[in-house]
């Protein structure tokens, strides 16, 4: 690879990781807490909603492609251990793919799954609609500080 493939990847996913990070500090700061004041059918309506609109191309492009390139980065950072910036490569990739992808699959998308088996006016929907906000809330908030601590790290390892 070239030294200017390296940079447009480095810069690439460090804009994918920051813009990951705004999404999911959206959802964790007010479109959590807003869907949270609806009665409980309506929150669920709309999160199942949500959770069927954001298999999209855009969003998936972002996050799934932030993934590769912090693989790639991280691998970069083995590769040429020991040159400049090249921990906060491996970092940065490691916390991406644990902090956000990993949680992402293990915690959130069962949640989802879990939400989305449910009659939103039914009283398990009810139930499972109060231990869903606090639960999913809860590993969004770090999905949303490991996609922000990324995004440092990238951001460190261009300097």
């Amino acid at each position: 690879m070239t030294n200017d493939l390296i940079g447009a990847v480095a810069v690439s996913t460090t804009l994918g990781a920051a813009l990951a990070a705004g999404i999911f500090f959206a959802f964790s700061t007010f479109v959590m807490a807003a869907l949270g004041r609806l009665l409980p059918e309506q929150g669920i309506a709309a999160m199942q909603s949500i959770n069927v609109v954001v298999v999209n191309p855009w969003f998936l492009g972002v996050f799934l492609g932030t993934a590769l390139g912090a693989i790639a980065l991280g691998l970069l950072g083995f590769v040429y251990w020991g040159a400049p910036g090249s921990a906060y490569l491996v970092a940065g990739g490691l916390v991406y793919l644990i902090g956000s992808v990993l949680v992402t699959i293990a915690c959130n998308i069962p949640l989802n799954d879990a939400l989305a088996a449910v009659e939103p006016g039914s009283l398990a929907g009810a139930e499972l609609w109060t231990r869903f906000l606090a639960s999913w809330t809860g590993w969004n908030h770090v999905r949303t500080v490991a996609s922000l601590a990324a995004a440092a790290s990238f951001l460190l390892a261009l300097r």
